[in-house]
């Protein structure tokens, strides 16, 4: 068809194409998927670390074990430390001690690459008077630095051992000290630091009795090695060719083991020629905590703890030590009979395990040697009155830490006034077991969550295990022995926790007098693990 003229358009240029409206979906798209891996990120690594911990919980939950109770063949006597030989120079008492390394016959695997004081494992026991000037020459003889703390004595601090006198390889120490507190079971280790663990567990550790006029006045076993016997308790693990076994690797308490050894005697008997025998506990273990009992349940008297005697003998059927805790029993037997001293189960509150084993065996004689009967009282016990407290301090203890601070040898975190006391209330705020030891003092509990301490706690103490959330309120004095540049430790007693950095530093000085602490010569901290 055609058009006429006068109705034909003119040419028209192309119409551009049809574009639709803009739209913001490609955007959005964009955005939505940046958010979702934004979101995805952070949720993956918080499920692994999940994951992480729950695989870790669930590994280290299952503590290692010693056999249960009862699957002991009780098979070899009971080694009994030697006492230390002394000397008397100008009036000093003069013991020598040399850390060493030494080969122990442990375990039927071969032999145990160990360290030990003047031999292979362990060391001898140091016997002094109260009274006494004592001195004693330290050589180290190991092939990396060491220290020799002398736990639970009362000392300048300069003398303590602490991370303030390290000892080089083939150097030597002469700390001298006056004895000055009750008859006592102490010991010695290496306190060295961020190495502490390490030196204990390969046997560096020993027991210093403190004796006086009035506790050798009573009725009691006392005839060393006899009698009265020092039972150090540890756990070890080993290896297939007898060396220790059981690195840090996770665990939360430190290192635990599943062979128990008694002087460093694994599975031991003790032949008992008395009728009374005087047993002097000692948890040397790095971490792990006992609860001490016989396999009969009968009773023995608690005749001293940490600090020395308890005013009368406390009967009971258990004695729940942690890590440096030490308590004197006195145990009756009968002519011909075996009985079994185990660990029960340590208290669900400490969160430190929930097992049961055998620890050794007393083989009575069949004739025993008369004793006489444990005395109804034994020391006089001053009131822990804190009615005069120059200060009162707060302790948290939680993960590795103490009042959310890490061990660090350049600060004073207390800083106390020579012959003051001072009210320092101590808790632990999570599941991990935790302990609190204070170096040069003996102190108190006034009480336990607000209540009385139990009468196994009522006497001198150095060293507590930690229930979580129970508050415990000391009394911490102060004698004597100010000095402003050097200081004392106070800590977790678990020797990881320790060495991890759960730690921390008291200076004691004259009244008015300002602290200036000093630093160990050449320490920068980096051998600290934390």
């Amino acid at each position: 068809m055609t058009f006429p003229p006068s109705t034909q358009r003119p040419p028209q240029p192309p119409s551009p194409p049809t574009m639709a409206p803009p739209s913001a979906t490609p955007r959005r798209r964009r955005r939505r998927r940046l958010i979702i891996v934004l979101v995805a990120i952070p949720l993956a690594v918080i499920a692994l670390l999940i994951a992480a911990g729950g695989i870790w919980f669930a590994t280290n939950a299952v503590r290692a074990t010693p056999p249960a109770v009862g699957a002991i063949d009780f098979r070899a006597p009971l080694a009994v430390p030697p006492l230390a030989p002394s000397h008397v120079e100008d009036g000093v008492r003069v013991f020598e001690l040399t850390a060493q390394e030494g080969r122990s016959s442990l375990v039927p695997e071969g032999q145990t690459p160990t360290l030990g004081y003047d031999g292979a494992y362990l060391g001898p026991t140091l016997v002094a008077e109260r009274g006494e000037q004592v001195r004693v020459d330290v050589t180290n003889g190991l092939a990396d630095p060491t220290t020799v703390h002398w736990h639970g004595m009362h000392l300048p601090a300069a003398m303590d051992g602490g991370p303030y006198s390290p000892i080089t390889a083939g150097a030597s120490w002469q700390p001298e000290w006056t004895i000055d507190q009750p008859a006592a079971t102490l010991w010695y280790h290496p306190h060295l630091h961020g190495r502490t663990r390490e030196q204990v567990d390969a046997g560096l550790a020993g027991m210093f009795l403190v004796r006086d006029a009035e506790e050798a006045a009573l009725a009691l076993p006392r005839e060393y090695g006899v009698d009265d016997l020092p039972v150090i308790v540890q756990d070890r693990s080993f290896n297939s060719d007898g060396s220790f076994a059981g690195g840090l690797g996770m665990q939360f308490d430190g290192v635990l083991g599943d062979t128990i050894l008694v002087n460093g005697t694994v599975a031991p008997y003790l032949d008992v020629t008395t009728e009374r025998v005087r047993l002097r506990l000692l948890n040397g273990s790095s971490a792990r905590m006992y609860d001490f009992a016989f396999a009969d349940d009968r009773e023995f008297a608690l005749i001293g703890t940490d600090g020395g005697l308890l005013e009368a003998p406390v009967t009971a059927t258990d004695i729940p030590l942690s890590p440096g805790e030490r308590a004197e029993i006195v145990v009756s037997v009968k002519p011909g009979e075996r009985i079994v001293l185990r660990s029960l189960a340590p208290d669900p509150a400490l969160n430190a395990g929930a097992a049961g084993f055998d620890v050794m065996e007393l083989r009575a004689a069949a004739s025993l040697a008369a004793s006489p009967e444990v005395p109804s009282r034994l020391a006089d016990m001053p009131a822990a009155d804190a009615s005069g407290a120059a200060a009162e301090r707060d302790f948290v203890m939680s993960g590795h830490n103490i009042n959310d601070r890490q061990m660090d040898l350049g600060r004073a975190d207390v800083v106390a006034t020579v012959d003051t006391s001072e009210v320092w209330t101590v808790r632990n705020e999570n599941p991990l077991p935790h302990s609190f030891h204070v170096h040069d003092t003996q102190f108190r509990i006034l009480s336990v969550d607000g209540a009385p301490p139990p009468a196994r706690l009522a006497g001198f103490k150095d060293t507590i295990a930690l229930e979580r959330d129970r508050e415990y309120r000391l009394l911490v004095r102060f004698d004597d022995y100010a000095d402003p540049t050097t200081p004392y430790m106070y800590h977790c007693h678990l020797l990881w926790h320790e060495d991890q950095g759960m730690m921390g530093q008291f200076l004691v000085v004259e009244p008015g007098q300002q602290p200036d602490l000093k630093r160990p010569e050449g320490d920068t901290d980096d051998r600290h693990d934390h």
